[in-house]
């Protein structure tokens, strides 16, 4: 059973073929991408990976990895030849995926680094972030048909990833934030994210207008319980997504360990979760 911190009803979990993954009701009706984000279920890892671990940097058989991304994309719709991964290191940098990029880190090695975001306006791509707590977000521009992905952990967010993201796109394709489909996907809740001070101090600076108990509360050991939920809603609707187009999570990753994979939960112990986005191409759709 999930455990869940709201009712709403923006993302919904759906099952093909033994694999669950949640998508995105707004995402959904552009009619546009194919998206979806992990579980831990359904895939081939054992032990403290299992079972739909998607990292080939944690120690898992990269042959289970391989068919766990095989499953994902059956289950989702998407061939793993074409996807692009990210390279995270928690920054704000972005990368314009062309075709040239099809199959970096899964097909043929990597040729960046230091790449927590991937925007693309070419059909048939299929962006890939990775998580175990932090942020997803999601992006389709149905105007100009181009989509973001970017992973946003609370250095991602204190810099505002998502306006980032925003700002690239609009660089790249023309985006007009105002028309922009948006999703905050499913993470670490405020009730299971304690910082310590020093990051609470930037997280105020920074959010001087918001330094209220629903952005970051203070506990009597003197710690704080950081919502990244709010931080990156408040960084997108000032970006210029509109209200009604932004999607919020309401599953924790942290809450749910035995169906996601948390880096808090688990003490490090853990496989990583994906966040994909596709554009369809022309001749796939229905």
């Amino acid at each position: 059973m999930w455990k869940k911190k709201t009712e709403n009803k923006d993302m919904y979990l759906k099952e093909e073929n033994g694999v669950p993954y949640f998508v995105f009701r707004n995402l959904e009706d552009t009619k546009l991408v194919r998206h979806g984000f992990s579980t831990r279920m359904g895939g081939v890892s054992k032990e403290h990976l299992s079972e739909l671990n998607l990292s080939f940097t944690r120690g898992d058989d990269p042959e289970n990895v391989r068919e766990n991304f095989r499953r994902i994309g059956q289950a989702i719709g998407f061939a793993p030849e074409s996807l692009v991964l990210s390279q995270q290191t928690h920054t704000t940098n972005i990368r314009l995926v062309t075709e040239e990029d099809r199959g970096r880190g899964y097909t043929k090695p990597l040729n960046y680094t230091d790449v927590d975001g991937l925007i693309t306006n070419v059909p048939g791509l299929v962006l890939a972030t990775f998580y175990a707590d932090c942020v997803p977000l999601f992006f389709v521009d149905p105007v100009r048909r181009a989509v973001g992905l970017s992973h946003s952990g609370w250095k991602g967010t204190v810099n505002r990833m998502g306006a980032v993201t925003i700002e690239r796109m609009k660089e790249a394709f023309g985006t007009e934030p105002s028309h922009l489909k948006a999703a905050v996907g499913p993470s670490i809740c405020q009730d299971c994210y304690e910082v310590s001070e020093d990051v609470a101090l930037v997280f105020k600076k920074e959010f001087r207008a918001y330094a209220d108990d629903q952005l970051l509360y203070r506990k009597p050991n003197g710690r704080y319980q950081l919502n990244l939920w709010r931080a990156n809603e408040i960084v997108l609707l000032e970006a210029g997504v509109k209200r009604k187009n932004l999607a919020m999570t309401d599953i924790c990753t942290c809450c749910n360990e035995e169906q996601m994979f948390s880096h808090r939960a688990s003490h490090g112990q853990r496989g990583n979760l994906g966040a994909f986005l596709e554009l369809i191409p022309e001749e796939q759709k229905r």
